[in-house]
Protein backbone atom coordinates (compact mmCIF):
# COMPACT_ATOMS: atom_id res chain seq x y z
CA UNK A 1 0.00 0.00 0.00
CA UNK A 2 1.39 3.24 -0.51
CA UNK A 3 2.00 6.09 1.83
CA UNK A 4 0.10 8.64 -0.35
CA UNK A 5 -3.10 6.32 -0.84
CA UNK A 6 -4.19 3.49 -1.25
CA UNK A 7 -4.15 3.07 -4.91
CA UNK A 8 -1.45 1.83 -7.02
CA UNK A 9 1.59 4.63 -8.36
CA UNK A 10 1.26 4.95 -12.10
CA UNK A 11 3.82 6.66 -14.75
CA UNK A 12 1.20 9.77 -14.38
CA UNK A 13 2.55 10.59 -10.99
CA UNK A 14 5.76 11.02 -12.73
CA UNK A 15 6.83 13.93 -14.25
CA UNK A 16 6.51 14.14 -17.61
CA UNK A 17 10.47 14.54 -18.44
CA UNK A 18 11.66 11.99 -16.07
CA UNK A 19 11.11 7.81 -16.11
CA UNK A 20 10.35 5.46 -13.98
CA UNK A 21 14.10 4.19 -12.90
CA UNK A 22 14.96 0.09 -13.01
CA UNK A 23 15.65 -1.51 -9.76
CA UNK A 24 14.53 -3.78 -7.52
CA UNK A 25 10.43 -3.71 -7.14
CA UNK A 26 10.99 -2.27 -3.76
CA UNK A 27 12.82 0.63 -4.49
CA UNK A 28 11.21 1.75 -7.70
CA UNK A 29 7.77 1.54 -5.69
CA UNK A 30 9.35 3.70 -3.04
CA UNK A 31 10.67 6.14 -5.52
CA UNK A 32 7.91 6.35 -6.92
CA UNK A 33 5.59 6.97 -4.02
CA UNK A 34 8.57 10.25 -3.09
CA UNK A 35 8.04 11.37 -6.53
CA UNK A 36 4.20 11.26 -6.48
CA UNK A 37 4.08 12.97 -2.86
CA UNK A 38 6.61 15.67 -4.13
CA UNK A 39 4.83 16.40 -7.10
CA UNK A 40 1.10 16.87 -4.31
CA UNK A 41 3.50 18.79 -2.37
CA UNK A 42 4.95 21.13 -4.84
CA UNK A 43 1.07 21.45 -5.98
CA UNK A 44 -0.43 22.33 -2.59
CA UNK A 45 -3.37 21.55 -0.82
CA UNK A 46 -5.36 22.01 -3.83
CA UNK A 47 -6.69 23.59 -6.81
CA UNK A 48 -9.32 25.84 -4.86
CA UNK A 49 -6.76 27.32 -2.34
CA UNK A 50 -4.58 27.84 -5.17
CA UNK A 51 -7.62 29.52 -7.42
CA UNK A 52 -8.22 31.88 -4.38
CA UNK A 53 -4.59 33.14 -3.94
CA UNK A 54 -4.59 34.17 -7.81
CA UNK A 55 -8.00 35.72 -7.00
CA UNK A 56 -6.76 38.19 -4.50
CA UNK A 57 -4.05 39.05 -6.89
CA UNK A 58 -1.71 37.01 -5.37
CA UNK A 59 1.14 34.63 -6.09
CA UNK A 60 1.70 31.76 -4.52
CA UNK A 61 4.87 31.10 -2.17
CA UNK A 62 6.34 28.84 -4.75
CA UNK A 63 5.80 31.33 -7.78
CA UNK A 64 7.28 34.02 -5.92
CA UNK A 65 10.47 31.64 -4.62
CA UNK A 66 10.92 31.32 -8.73
CA UNK A 67 10.83 34.86 -9.17
CA UNK A 68 13.13 35.88 -6.59
CA UNK A 69 15.44 33.22 -7.54
CA UNK A 70 17.85 32.43 -10.56
CA UNK A 71 16.18 29.87 -12.61
CA UNK A 72 16.00 26.58 -11.70
CA UNK A 73 18.38 27.99 -8.22
CA UNK A 74 16.10 27.24 -5.28
CA UNK A 75 16.58 23.99 -3.17
CA UNK A 76 13.74 23.32 -0.68
CA UNK A 77 14.52 21.89 3.02
CA UNK A 78 11.70 20.09 5.19
CA UNK A 79 9.33 19.79 2.59
CA UNK A 80 7.79 16.47 4.37
CA UNK A 81 7.45 18.74 7.69
CA UNK A 82 3.85 18.61 9.46
CA UNK A 83 2.73 19.77 12.36
CA UNK A 84 1.80 17.42 15.32
CA UNK A 85 -0.66 19.61 17.44
CA UNK A 86 -3.90 18.25 18.46
CA UNK A 87 -7.09 19.71 19.34
CA UNK A 88 -9.51 21.84 17.90
CA UNK A 89 -10.01 19.73 14.30
CA UNK A 90 -6.30 19.83 13.86
CA UNK A 91 -4.68 16.54 13.94
CA UNK A 92 -7.17 15.65 10.60
CA UNK A 93 -5.34 18.97 8.83
CA UNK A 94 -1.57 17.97 8.50
CA UNK A 95 -0.69 19.67 5.55
CA UNK A 96 3.32 19.28 4.12
CA UNK A 97 5.36 22.28 4.65
CA UNK A 98 2.79 22.98 7.12
CA UNK A 99 2.29 26.39 5.74
CA UNK A 100 6.06 27.87 4.92
CA UNK A 101 8.26 26.50 2.36
CA UNK A 102 12.48 27.61 3.28
CA UNK A 103 15.45 26.79 1.68
CA UNK A 104 18.06 28.56 -0.23
CA UNK A 105 19.30 29.15 -4.19
CA UNK A 106 21.59 31.48 -6.06
CA UNK A 107 20.00 35.30 -7.16
CA UNK A 108 22.60 36.68 -9.62
CA UNK A 109 24.98 33.84 -8.62
CA UNK A 110 25.27 34.36 -5.05
CA UNK A 111 23.91 32.46 -2.15
CA UNK A 112 20.84 33.56 -1.01
CA UNK A 113 18.17 32.00 2.28
CA UNK A 114 14.50 32.50 2.25
CA UNK A 115 11.68 31.88 3.49
CA UNK A 116 8.03 31.97 2.43
CA UNK A 117 4.58 31.45 3.84
CA UNK A 118 2.07 29.73 2.07
CA UNK A 119 -1.34 31.19 2.66
CA UNK A 120 -3.16 28.27 1.11
CA UNK A 121 -2.10 26.36 4.44
CA UNK A 122 -3.93 27.63 7.42
CA UNK A 123 -4.07 31.20 6.50
CA UNK A 124 -0.16 30.81 6.79
CA UNK A 125 -0.42 31.07 10.67
CA UNK A 126 2.29 30.11 12.52
CA UNK A 127 2.66 26.44 14.38
CA UNK A 128 5.41 25.05 16.16
CA UNK A 129 6.91 23.20 13.27
CA UNK A 130 5.96 26.08 11.09
CA UNK A 131 8.54 28.12 13.29
CA UNK A 132 10.93 25.51 13.51
CA UNK A 133 11.38 25.16 10.19
CA UNK A 134 12.27 29.15 10.04
CA UNK A 135 14.70 29.41 12.96
CA UNK A 136 16.17 25.94 10.92
CA UNK A 137 16.87 28.27 7.68
CA UNK A 138 17.54 31.35 9.94
CA UNK A 139 20.28 29.30 11.23
CA UNK A 140 22.05 28.17 8.30
CA UNK A 141 21.81 31.54 6.67
CA UNK A 142 23.81 32.70 9.90
CA UNK A 143 25.85 29.77 9.74
CA UNK A 144 26.57 30.55 6.08
CA UNK A 145 27.24 33.74 5.76
CA UNK A 146 24.45 34.79 3.23
CA UNK A 147 21.27 37.26 3.03
CA UNK A 148 17.88 35.89 4.73
CA UNK A 149 15.23 37.53 2.52
CA UNK A 150 11.20 36.46 4.20
CA UNK A 151 8.35 36.38 2.16
CA UNK A 152 5.65 37.20 4.51
CA UNK A 153 2.14 35.98 3.88
CA UNK A 154 0.58 35.10 7.20
CA UNK A 155 -2.56 35.21 9.77
CA UNK A 156 -0.30 35.54 12.70
CA UNK A 157 0.33 32.76 15.15
CA UNK A 158 -2.15 30.00 14.88
CA UNK A 159 -4.48 30.32 17.53
CA UNK A 160 -4.99 26.29 18.05
CA UNK A 161 -1.93 25.81 19.39
CA UNK A 162 -1.74 28.66 21.96
CA UNK A 163 1.93 29.04 23.49
CA UNK A 164 3.55 27.20 21.39
CA UNK A 165 3.31 29.17 18.31
CA UNK A 166 4.08 32.50 20.70
CA UNK A 167 7.42 30.74 21.54
CA UNK A 168 7.65 30.37 18.05
CA UNK A 169 7.67 34.04 17.36
CA UNK A 170 9.80 34.68 20.04
CA UNK A 171 12.49 32.45 18.55
CA UNK A 172 12.29 34.23 15.65
CA UNK A 173 12.86 37.72 16.82
CA UNK A 174 15.77 36.52 18.94
CA UNK A 175 17.34 35.27 15.48
CA UNK A 176 16.51 38.58 14.54
CA UNK A 177 18.78 40.30 16.82
CA UNK A 178 21.40 37.75 17.13
CA UNK A 179 21.83 38.36 13.25
CA UNK A 180 21.46 41.86 12.69
CA UNK A 181 24.75 43.35 10.89
CA UNK A 182 26.10 39.95 10.23
CA UNK A 183 24.00 39.21 7.53
CA UNK A 184 21.68 41.34 5.23
CA UNK A 185 17.89 40.90 6.60
CA UNK A 186 15.22 41.63 4.44
CA UNK A 187 11.34 41.31 5.30
CA UNK A 188 8.81 41.00 1.80
CA UNK A 189 5.22 41.92 3.14
CA UNK A 190 3.08 40.02 -0.17
CA UNK A 191 -0.13 39.31 2.19
CA UNK A 192 -1.37 40.20 6.11
CA UNK A 193 1.30 40.53 9.07
CA UNK A 194 -0.49 41.33 12.01
CA UNK A 195 -0.27 41.48 15.70
CA UNK A 196 3.48 39.89 16.90
CA UNK A 197 4.24 38.77 13.32
CA UNK A 198 5.20 42.31 12.26
CA UNK A 199 7.71 42.86 14.43
CA UNK A 200 10.18 40.42 13.07
CA UNK A 201 9.78 42.37 10.06
CA UNK A 202 10.59 45.63 12.37
CA UNK A 203 13.52 44.03 13.01
CA UNK A 204 14.87 43.69 9.76
CA UNK A 205 17.06 45.62 7.56
CA UNK A 206 14.82 46.73 4.86
CA UNK A 207 10.81 46.14 4.81
CA UNK A 208 9.17 45.63 0.90
CA UNK A 209 5.46 46.20 0.57
CA UNK A 210 2.89 45.92 -2.19
CA UNK A 211 0.16 47.94 -2.71
CA UNK A 212 -3.06 46.36 -2.27
CA UNK A 213 -2.77 43.25 -1.11
CA UNK A 214 0.09 43.68 1.99
CA UNK A 215 -0.52 45.00 5.25
CA UNK A 216 1.20 44.98 8.53
CA UNK A 217 -0.44 46.07 11.87
CA UNK A 218 -0.35 45.25 15.75
CA UNK A 219 -3.94 45.71 16.04
CA UNK A 220 -6.58 45.63 13.10
CA UNK A 221 -9.17 47.83 12.40
CA UNK A 222 -12.33 45.88 14.36
CA UNK A 223 -9.97 46.04 17.69
CA UNK A 224 -9.41 49.81 17.13
CA UNK A 225 -12.67 50.23 16.57
CA UNK A 226 -13.88 48.71 19.41
CA UNK A 227 -11.46 50.10 21.97
CA UNK A 228 -11.20 53.75 20.36
CA UNK A 229 -14.15 53.90 18.24
CA UNK A 230 -12.13 54.88 15.32
CA UNK A 231 -13.08 53.13 11.78
CA UNK A 232 -10.67 52.91 9.71
CA UNK A 233 -9.34 50.38 6.42
CA UNK A 234 -7.12 48.01 6.60
CA UNK A 235 -5.05 49.53 3.90
CA UNK A 236 -5.35 52.83 5.36
CA UNK A 237 -4.00 51.76 8.57
CA UNK A 238 -1.31 49.32 7.61
CA UNK A 239 -1.52 49.38 3.73
CA UNK A 240 1.83 49.53 1.89
CA UNK A 241 1.36 53.65 1.09
CA UNK A 242 0.58 54.06 4.58
CA UNK A 243 4.43 52.75 5.75
CA UNK A 244 5.97 53.43 3.54
CA UNK A 245 4.95 57.32 3.44
CA UNK A 246 3.97 57.83 7.22
CA UNK A 247 5.13 55.69 9.54
CA UNK A 248 7.96 55.03 8.07
CA UNK A 249 7.47 50.99 8.40
CA UNK A 250 8.47 49.88 4.73
CA UNK A 251 11.58 51.53 3.00
CA UNK A 252 9.88 50.19 -0.47
CA UNK A 253 6.32 50.18 -1.81
CA UNK A 254 5.77 48.98 -5.12
CA UNK A 255 2.43 48.28 -7.61
CA UNK A 256 2.87 44.58 -8.05
CA UNK A 257 4.84 41.23 -6.53
CA UNK A 258 6.34 40.91 -9.85
CA UNK A 259 8.37 44.16 -9.41
CA UNK A 260 8.85 43.95 -6.07
CA UNK A 261 10.72 40.65 -5.87
CA UNK A 262 12.80 42.32 -8.87
CA UNK A 263 13.50 45.20 -6.93
CA UNK A 264 14.32 42.57 -4.23
CA UNK A 265 17.30 40.99 -6.04
CA UNK A 266 18.47 44.40 -7.31
CA UNK A 267 18.77 45.43 -4.00
CA UNK A 268 20.82 41.53 -3.26
CA UNK A 269 23.14 42.67 -5.79
CA UNK A 270 24.26 45.43 -3.76
CA UNK A 271 25.07 44.09 -0.66
CA UNK A 272 27.22 41.73 0.91
CA UNK A 273 26.93 38.03 1.72
CA UNK A 274 28.06 39.50 5.52
CA UNK A 275 29.64 42.25 7.39
CA UNK A 276 32.74 40.43 6.58
CA UNK A 277 32.65 40.69 3.15
CA UNK A 278 33.08 43.96 0.61
CA UNK A 279 30.11 45.19 -1.52
CA UNK A 280 30.54 42.91 -4.88
CA UNK A 281 32.31 45.20 -7.21
CA UNK A 282 31.06 45.63 -10.61
CA UNK A 283 33.09 47.20 -13.71
CA UNK A 284 31.78 50.49 -14.66
CA UNK A 285 31.43 51.64 -18.18
CA UNK A 286 31.25 54.62 -16.70
CA UNK A 287 33.99 56.62 -16.54
CA UNK A 288 36.00 57.07 -13.57
CA UNK A 289 37.20 61.02 -14.34
CA UNK A 290 33.78 61.88 -16.24
CA UNK A 291 33.37 65.62 -16.08
CA UNK A 292 30.46 66.82 -13.77
CA UNK A 293 30.12 70.24 -15.67
CA UNK A 294 26.53 69.97 -15.53
CA UNK A 295 26.19 70.56 -11.57
CA UNK A 296 26.90 74.33 -12.74
CA UNK A 297 23.79 74.44 -13.73
CA UNK A 298 21.35 72.04 -11.77
CA UNK A 299 22.77 73.98 -8.02
CA UNK A 300 22.02 77.59 -8.14
CA UNK A 301 24.40 79.49 -6.51
CA UNK A 302 21.45 81.36 -4.64
CA UNK A 303 21.59 79.51 -1.17
CA UNK A 304 17.90 80.14 -0.65
CA UNK A 305 16.82 79.04 -3.87
CA UNK A 306 15.62 75.38 -4.53
CA UNK A 307 16.57 72.73 -6.35
CA UNK A 308 16.28 68.46 -6.46
CA UNK A 309 19.64 66.41 -5.08
CA UNK A 310 18.38 63.54 -6.67
CA UNK A 311 19.77 65.24 -10.05
CA UNK A 312 22.87 65.99 -8.64
CA UNK A 313 23.09 62.15 -7.39
CA UNK A 314 22.45 61.38 -10.72
CA UNK A 315 25.10 63.12 -12.44
CA UNK A 316 27.69 62.30 -9.69
CA UNK A 317 27.31 58.11 -9.77
CA UNK A 318 27.78 55.57 -12.30
CA UNK A 319 25.20 55.37 -15.49
CA UNK A 320 23.23 57.83 -12.87
CA UNK A 321 21.64 54.93 -11.37
CA UNK A 322 21.40 55.28 -7.56
CA UNK A 323 18.58 53.01 -5.21
CA UNK A 324 17.19 54.80 -2.83
CA UNK A 325 16.05 53.51 0.31
CA UNK A 326 12.27 55.04 2.20
CA UNK A 327 11.59 57.52 -0.77
CA UNK A 328 8.13 58.77 0.61
CA UNK A 329 9.13 59.33 3.64
CA UNK A 330 11.20 62.24 5.89
CA UNK A 331 11.54 63.53 2.38
CA UNK A 332 14.23 66.16 3.42
CA UNK A 333 17.11 63.87 3.21
CA UNK A 334 17.71 61.26 0.49
CA UNK A 335 19.34 57.78 1.64
CA UNK A 336 20.45 55.85 -1.66
CA UNK A 337 22.40 52.93 -2.52
CA UNK A 338 24.73 53.79 -5.69
CA UNK A 339 28.05 53.08 -7.38
CA UNK A 340 31.15 54.60 -7.97
CA UNK A 341 33.35 53.28 -10.29
CA UNK A 342 31.79 49.92 -9.50
CA UNK A 343 32.50 50.62 -6.24
CA UNK A 344 28.84 50.48 -3.94
CA UNK A 345 28.49 53.71 -1.39
CA UNK A 346 25.76 54.97 0.28
CA UNK A 347 24.65 58.36 0.06
CA UNK A 348 22.66 60.86 2.82
CA UNK A 349 21.93 63.92 0.87
CA UNK A 350 20.14 67.02 2.29
CA UNK A 351 16.79 67.48 -0.02
CA UNK A 352 17.02 71.36 -0.86
CA UNK A 353 13.62 71.16 -2.63
CA UNK A 354 11.74 69.87 0.43
CA UNK A 355 11.59 72.15 3.18
CA UNK A 356 14.92 73.66 2.36
CA UNK A 357 16.26 70.41 3.24
CA UNK A 358 16.00 70.57 7.03
CA UNK A 359 17.07 67.88 9.36
CA UNK A 360 14.21 67.06 11.84
CA UNK A 361 13.00 64.19 14.12
CA UNK A 362 11.88 62.18 10.91
CA UNK A 363 14.58 62.50 8.76
CA UNK A 364 17.38 62.42 11.69
CA UNK A 365 15.87 59.11 12.32
CA UNK A 366 15.53 57.78 8.92
CA UNK A 367 19.64 59.07 7.95
CA UNK A 368 20.90 57.84 10.84
CA UNK A 369 19.49 54.16 10.41
CA UNK A 370 21.12 54.29 7.05
CA UNK A 371 24.12 55.35 8.09
CA UNK A 372 24.04 52.23 10.62
CA UNK A 373 23.29 50.31 8.08
CA UNK A 374 26.15 51.11 5.48
CA UNK A 375 28.51 51.03 8.58
CA UNK A 376 27.69 47.22 9.29
CA UNK A 377 27.84 45.93 5.80
CA UNK A 378 31.41 47.87 5.06
CA UNK A 379 29.57 50.19 2.81
CA UNK A 380 31.31 53.93 2.09
CA UNK A 381 29.26 56.68 3.12
CA UNK A 382 29.28 59.89 0.70
CA UNK A 383 27.29 62.73 2.28
CA UNK A 384 25.95 65.45 0.41
CA UNK A 385 25.60 68.64 2.58
CA UNK A 386 23.15 71.34 1.48
CA UNK A 387 21.46 72.10 5.31
CA UNK A 388 20.11 75.51 6.92
CA UNK A 389 19.67 73.99 10.33
CA UNK A 390 17.51 71.67 12.25
CA UNK A 391 13.72 72.29 11.78
CA UNK A 392 12.18 74.45 14.51
CA UNK A 393 8.91 74.36 16.48
CA UNK A 394 7.36 73.73 19.58
CA UNK A 395 6.28 70.01 17.95
CA UNK A 396 10.14 69.33 16.88
CA UNK A 397 11.38 70.37 20.48
CA UNK A 398 8.39 68.16 22.42
CA UNK A 399 8.64 65.41 19.56
CA UNK A 400 12.04 65.17 21.09
CA UNK A 401 14.71 66.74 18.47
CA UNK A 402 17.22 66.48 20.52
CA UNK A 403 17.61 62.92 21.16
CA UNK A 404 15.99 62.45 17.28
CA UNK A 405 19.11 64.48 15.68
CA UNK A 406 21.30 62.50 18.40
CA UNK A 407 21.06 59.26 16.99
CA UNK A 408 22.22 60.45 13.75
CA UNK A 409 25.10 62.24 15.24
CA UNK A 410 25.96 58.83 17.16
CA UNK A 411 25.36 56.76 13.51
CA UNK A 412 28.46 59.04 12.09
CA UNK A 413 30.50 58.90 15.38
CA UNK A 414 30.60 55.34 15.72
CA UNK A 415 31.20 54.49 12.00
CA UNK A 416 34.05 53.20 10.98
CA UNK A 417 33.91 52.91 7.19
CA UNK A 418 35.53 55.33 4.65
CA UNK A 419 33.33 58.52 5.16
CA UNK A 420 33.57 61.60 2.86
CA UNK A 421 31.87 64.48 3.02
CA UNK A 422 30.95 67.39 0.43
CA UNK A 423 29.33 70.48 1.14
CA UNK A 424 27.61 72.05 -1.60
CA UNK A 425 26.60 75.21 -0.68
CA UNK A 426 25.04 75.78 2.74
CA UNK A 427 26.05 73.98 5.82
CA UNK A 428 25.24 76.10 9.16
CA UNK A 429 25.13 75.32 12.71
CA UNK A 430 24.57 71.75 14.66
CA UNK A 431 23.11 70.37 11.23
CA UNK A 432 26.38 71.05 10.27
CA UNK A 433 28.09 69.50 12.23
CA UNK A 434 25.97 66.37 12.20
CA UNK A 435 25.91 65.71 8.50
CA UNK A 436 29.30 64.27 8.47
CA UNK A 437 31.69 67.12 9.34
CA UNK A 438 35.02 66.75 9.60
CA UNK A 439 35.33 67.42 13.68
CA UNK A 440 32.94 64.06 14.48
CA UNK A 441 35.06 61.84 12.36
CA UNK A 442 34.47 62.35 8.02
CA UNK A 443 37.66 60.86 6.60
CA UNK A 444 37.74 63.75 3.20
CA UNK A 445 36.19 66.80 3.73
CA UNK A 446 35.23 68.68 0.14
CA UNK A 447 33.60 72.21 -0.77
CA UNK A 448 32.18 73.83 -3.57
CA UNK A 449 33.45 77.68 -4.25
CA UNK A 450 29.71 78.80 -3.01
CA UNK A 451 30.16 76.81 -0.16
CA UNK A 452 28.62 78.78 3.21
CA UNK A 453 29.86 77.16 6.77
CA UNK A 454 28.60 79.10 9.67
CA UNK A 455 27.05 79.17 13.37
CA UNK A 456 24.10 80.43 11.59
CA UNK A 457 22.90 82.00 7.86
CA UNK A 458 24.45 85.85 7.69
CA UNK A 459 20.88 87.57 8.34
CA UNK A 460 19.80 85.87 11.16
CA UNK A 461 23.70 86.42 12.60
CA UNK A 462 23.81 89.65 12.29
CA UNK A 463 20.51 90.41 13.58
CA UNK A 464 21.41 88.59 16.75
CA UNK A 465 25.05 89.60 17.25
CA UNK A 466 24.48 93.45 16.00
CA UNK A 467 20.99 93.88 17.85
CA UNK A 468 22.10 97.29 19.60
CA UNK A 469 23.91 98.73 16.47
CA UNK A 470 20.97 98.07 14.38
CA UNK A 471 18.81 99.84 16.49
CA UNK A 472 20.70 102.51 17.39
CA UNK A 473 21.10 103.59 13.79
CA UNK A 474 19.55 105.94 11.65
CA UNK A 475 18.95 103.40 8.96
CA UNK A 476 18.90 100.33 10.46
CA UNK A 477 17.67 98.48 7.51
CA UNK A 478 20.58 99.75 5.40
CA UNK A 479 22.86 99.51 8.51
CA UNK A 480 21.57 96.01 8.61
CA UNK A 481 22.47 95.21 5.24
CA UNK A 482 26.24 96.54 5.87
CA UNK A 483 26.64 94.46 9.01
CA UNK A 484 25.05 90.93 7.32
CA UNK A 485 27.71 92.13 4.14
CA UNK A 486 30.88 92.50 6.70
CA UNK A 487 29.81 89.01 8.56
CA UNK A 488 29.54 87.30 5.29
CA UNK A 489 33.09 88.41 4.21
CA UNK A 490 34.55 87.86 7.50
CA UNK A 491 33.19 84.65 8.41
CA UNK A 492 31.07 83.05 5.62
CA UNK A 493 33.66 82.93 2.80
CA UNK A 494 33.98 79.21 0.96
CA UNK A 495 37.60 79.78 2.29
CA UNK A 496 36.85 80.22 6.17
CA UNK A 497 36.69 76.36 6.94
CA UNK A 498 39.46 75.19 4.92
CA UNK A 499 42.17 77.71 5.79
CA UNK A 500 41.20 76.03 9.83
CA UNK A 501 41.81 72.94 8.33
CA UNK A 502 37.89 71.84 8.53
CA UNK A 503 37.41 71.48 4.95
CA UNK A 504 40.19 69.76 2.95
CA UNK A 505 40.05 71.39 -0.42
CA UNK A 506 38.03 73.05 -2.24
CA UNK A 507 37.04 71.86 -5.74
CA UNK A 508 35.85 72.62 -9.04
CA UNK A 509 32.07 71.14 -9.18
CA UNK A 510 32.78 69.76 -12.37
CA UNK A 511 35.78 67.63 -11.57
CA UNK A 512 33.13 66.08 -8.52
CA UNK A 513 32.95 62.64 -9.88
CA UNK A 514 36.53 62.43 -9.82
CA UNK A 515 37.37 63.31 -7.06
CA UNK A 516 34.87 61.26 -5.04
CA UNK A 517 35.93 58.00 -6.81
CA UNK A 518 39.86 59.13 -5.63
CA UNK A 519 39.37 59.62 -2.60
CA UNK A 520 37.24 56.44 -2.26
CA UNK A 521 40.05 54.48 -3.91
CA UNK A 522 42.70 55.60 -1.35
CA UNK A 523 40.27 55.12 1.97
CA UNK A 524 39.41 51.56 0.30
CA UNK A 525 41.34 49.79 3.06
CA UNK A 526 40.73 52.10 5.83
CA UNK A 527 40.66 49.97 9.27
CA UNK A 528 39.52 51.77 12.02
CA UNK A 529 38.81 49.99 15.74
CA UNK A 530 36.60 51.54 17.98
CA UNK A 531 36.83 50.78 22.01
CA UNK A 532 36.71 47.99 23.62
CA UNK A 533 33.22 47.36 24.48
CA UNK A 534 30.13 45.03 24.85
CA UNK A 535 27.97 47.79 22.86
CA UNK A 536 27.39 51.44 22.81
CA UNK A 537 24.22 53.16 24.39
CA UNK A 538 22.53 54.96 21.42
CA UNK A 539 19.54 57.72 21.98
CA UNK A 540 16.48 56.25 21.86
Amino acid sequence: MSIIEDTPLTAAAWPQDEQIPDGPPQMTRRLGELMDLRARIHAGPSAKATEAQHAKGKLTARERLELLFDEGGFTEVEPFRRHRATGFGLEDKRHYTDGVIVGWGQVHGRTVFAYAHDFRVFGGALGEAHAQKIHKIMDLAASAGAPIVGLCDGAGARIQEGVTALAGYGGIFQRNVRNSGVIPQISVIMGPCAGGAAYSPALTDFVFMVRGTSQMFITGPDVIQAVTGEVISQDALGGADAHAATSGVAHFAYDDEETCLEEVRFLLSLLPSNNRELPPATASSDPADRRTDALLDLVPADPNRAYDMRAVIAEIVDDGESFEVHQEWAHSVICALARLDGQVVGIVANQPAAFAGVLDIKSSEKAARFVQLCDAFNIPLVTLVDVPGFLPGVDQEHGGIIRHGAKLLYAYCNATVPRIQLILRKAYGGAYIVMDSRSIGADISLAWPANEIAVMGAEAAANVVFRREIAQAEDPEATRQQLVKEYKTELMHPYYAAERGLVDDVIDPGETRARLVDALAVLRRKDTQLPRRKHGNQPQ
